[in-house]
């Protein structure tokens, strides 16, 4: 047991085998020394040998990402082997989507220039379930007033047509209102003949 006012040996109060406050300071500085030397001395070990070169990045980056072959295409790169829906799509409300949204991407079709692959093409049901990535009301951070859209079920239900129909049955899937404006002109050319 200690007696009052005696102190343990190798404590750092100063007395005994303890460190004075000059050394431990000392030996602080040499630690944090040695710690950042380390540090920058395997940074430099580890830094790639380009990075610098343009900025604070690593400038075999971009040579390394122009040799990743191109996978994703314009619409410009369809119309040239399809020219019908080329033309039907231009004119249609759906210009402004890529083929690639609903037929894949275009690496999966071509490679340099020629047909390399069959992309898939939508039927019936399958074609609701790809309008309805767009046409849907469960989207709901849509601003209604800056995009104007159709959306399902509603859209059905305010035509009188049955929930179970396709997107197709009415519509052009390259230019929705086609049909449309179609049907429309030709009901209009027979009630002026009446």
């Amino acid at each position: 047991m200690l007696q009052p006012g005696h102190k343990r040996p190798g404590c750092f109060t100063g007395g005994g085998m303890g460190l004075s406050y000059k050394m431990r300071l000392l030996i602080l500085a040499l630690g944090i020394g040695i710690a950042t030397t380390g540090g920058l001395f395997i940074k430099s070990l580890l830094k790639p040998e380009s990075f610098g070169v343009y900025g604070p990045y690593r400038a075999a980056a971009i040579d390394e990402e122009a040799q990743i072959p191109i996978r994703h295409a314009t619409n410009v790169s369809c119309y040239s082997c399809h020219p019908y829906e080329a033309k039907i799509h231009k004119a249609g409300l759906h210009k402004t989507i890529s083929c690639e949204f609903c037929h894949g991407p275009w690496a999966d079709h071509v490679a340099g220039s020629k047909k390399v692959g069959t992309l898939p093409v939508k039927k019936d049901g399958e074609i609701t379930t790809l309008c309805l990535r767009c046409h849907n009301t469960e989207i709901t951070a849509r601003p209604h007033e800056v995009i104007k859209t159709v959306a399902m079920p509603g859209h059905l239900e305010s035509q009188k047509v049955k929930l179970t129909h396709n997107c197709n049955q009415c519509h052009h899937v390259h230019a929705p209102l086609k049909y449309i404006n179609r049907a429309k002109q030709i009901t209009e050319s027979a009630e002026k003949a009446l």
